[in-house]
């Protein structure tokens, strides 16, 4: 039986990672089966408040849950992984596959959250081929990125094979020994490759990214320098950097401690696994090395992009419990600020300096170099692999564009390729790629002290108060929609010029108008029973606010405590109504 075209053709739908930088997070969908390529998260902006974490919207794979069968995980970084907990809470996924060190990351993840029984975790080598389904086989390349134990993937489907570069750059001197299998490509792409989806995050720098080990000379250099003691802070889970801090830190006669619970756990796993190798008692618990000599001390943090309640923000900020700067201090950052970051990072520069620290930053200095590749590396995988369609992934839209532009200079021509948005679908099929719809996406929002999701309203009504302020008035109403008493008012976060005598009046004026002319309305049945409290309530908080845009030039979120008798009034028997006493029972 032949197919038709729609149902032989390959669907690659990502859900995040496009138009902007974290959650990567891709659908591969073949008939009736789909596997997952990384489900990673995204930090909140600053307008977020009280959102600790942002992930994509995944109402596509709740609606279409039956169909997985599996993810790919190419790498341990959060904006690969950071994701899987949560997402397990909606939906299972039969089994994940991934290198070592990203598995064991996950694996505590997962048990943190309570979900490890929704899934079986598998690691993989370099070269391991694993089946997921009837339609896809899998196969891990080793690649070289930031992180130990980083793949590059290419999937074999009925069409062809599809290769997802993941993150890369080509590392001809990597710190840890583990060149990328530059030979495997190679391979693929003398066999023909389908269609190549790659990584644009440096896709406006021309040349190659340096090697990971052109770092050391410049750390070195800034370590001999040092006095006092020594902070330096990096991504959490740059194994391969942490790994040349330590090698310095022994060669100056420095003991180690580290301080962040994202780094402690990264680098408990790396030692396991023997990513990291280091002599135990290089590294010492802070109540030790805290009587140490200063010149012997480094501090190792997290921080490095400016988090809020990162350690070395909170020691920026004089509220860590243990650890305050003093004159004397040096202060490494090896990392560049993720795109957004900027004014958190030099905010925490700026208090450490005032305190008295010196500190070392900016890309001048060598001490960071991406674990992206450059345009050169860029064509270096376009050249290898060879592609018949390309699709730019992991970018900006800029960065998306000008990697679209690279891959024409190597002769892809414009028809082959596209660029799409989060919630594309592409369809592939042996002859033709093409955007054939769009799947619902955008972001979810987590408040992981409430392990809740903040909807956009919630979010919305906490913008506004951090922004306007908030007003709460409390009321109290009896049954026939009359005051009962001069109304309640407390302003916090509000400017106004009016007087608060003239705004309680005004207040009251307000809502006695309301009252008067739209009481009828959630009174219609006639009996105390039948009085909508709810809706008159929400009314009369929409309607207080409406007025204060309008006539007070103010646009505070407004709560109103709406206060009822407790119980209804009794017919007597000359048919009149006594009332209750009007005690108060808020009405919700």
């Amino acid at each position: 039986m032949v197919k038709n075209e729609i149902e032989s053709a390959l669907k690659i739908i990502p859900l995040g990672g496009l138009h902007e930088i974290g959650k990567n997070t891709c659908v591969f969908e073949y008939e009736d089966e789909i596997i997952l390529l990384d489900a990673g998260l995204a930090f909140p902006t600053n307008g977020m408040h009280g959102v600790n974490i942002v992930l994509p919207d995944t109402t596509y794979l709740r609606e279409n849950r039956h169909k997985i069968k599996g993810m790919v995980v190419t790498h341990g970084h959060e904006d690969h992984i950071g994701g899987i907990a949560f997402h397990l809470k909606q939906f299972d996924i039969p089994v994940i596959y991934g290198p070592r060190l990203a598995m064991a990351m996950l694996e505590g993840k997962l048990e943190e959250a309570g979900v490890r029984d929704r899934t079986e975790l598998r690691t993989v080598l370099p070269r391991d081929v694993v089946r997921i389904g009837k339609a896809f086989f899998v196969e891990y390349i080793r690649n070289t990125h930031s992180i130990a134990d980083s793949f590059t993937v290419a999937l074999h489907t009925p069409l062809g094979v599809v290769i997802h570069t993941g993150d890369f750059k080509i590392d001809h001197t990597p710190v840890d020994g583990e060149k990328f299998d530059l030979q495997r490509l190679a391979e693929h792409g003398e066999k023909g490759v389908l269609c190549l989806l790659s990584d644009s995050t440096n896709s406006e720098v021309p040349g190659f990214t340096p090697s990971e080990r052109s770092v050391y000379p410049n750390l070195d250099r800034v370590f001999s320098q040092a006095t006092g003691r020594l902070f330096v802070t990096t991504f959490a889970s740059s194994v391969h950097r942490i790994n040349m801090i330590l090698d310095l830190a022994k060669k100056h006669n420095r003991v180690v401690t580290v301080v962040g619970r994202s780094m402690l756990n990264l680098i408990a796993h790396a030692r396991n696994l023997g990513y990291i190798k280091c002599e135990d008692n290089l590294l010492q618990p802070l109540h030790v090395v805290r009587s140490m000599p200063d010149e012997n001390v480094l501090v190792l943090t997290t921080g490095s992009q400016g988090e809020t309640m990162s350690a070395m923000t909170r020691i920026a900020n004089k509220q860590h419990p243990h650890i305050k700067i003093r004159t004397g201090d040096t202060v490494v950052f090896s990392a560049n600020p993720i795109p957004g970051n900027t004014i958190a990072v030099v905010n925490t520069i700026d208090k450490l300096m005032i305190q008295g620290a010196k500190v070392v930053y900016g890309r001048d200095k060598g001490i960071h170099v991406s674990g992206h590749g450059c345009q050169e590396d860029q064509k270096l995988m376009i050249a290898l692999t060879r592609p018949k369609f390309f699709v730019p992934f992991h970018g900006e839209h800029r960065m998306l564009v000008k990697h679209a532009e690279t891959a024409q200079s190597m002769g892809i021509p414009s028809e082959n390729m596209i660029i799409i948005e989060n919630g594309d679908v592409i369809e592939l099929t042996e002859e033709s790629i093409r955007v054939a719809g769009k799947v619902q996406s955008g972001i979810e929002l987590v408040d992981t002290t409430s392990s809740g999701m903040v909807s956009a309203k919630v979010l919305q009504e906490r913008q506004s108060m951090a922004s306007e302020g908030i007003v709460t008035v409390a009321a109290a109403i009896d049954w026939t929609g009359k005051l009962l008493a001069k109304p309640e008012i407390h302003l916090r976060g509000v400017v106004t010029s009016i007087d608060r005598s003239l705004l309680l009046k005004w207040v009251q004026q307000r809502i006695e108008e309301i009252l008067s002319v739209r009481w009828s309305e959630f009174s219609a049945g006639g009996e105390p029973a039948d009085i909508d409290w709810g809706g008159l309530q929400g009314t009369l908080e929409k309607e207080l606010a409406r007025s204060m845009r309008r006539e007070l030039q103010c646009q505070p979120s407004v709560t109103l405590l709406m206060q009822i008798p407790d119980e209804p009034p009794v017919k007597v028997a000359d048919g009149r109504r006594r009332r209750t006493r009007p005690t108060a029972q808020v009405a919700s």
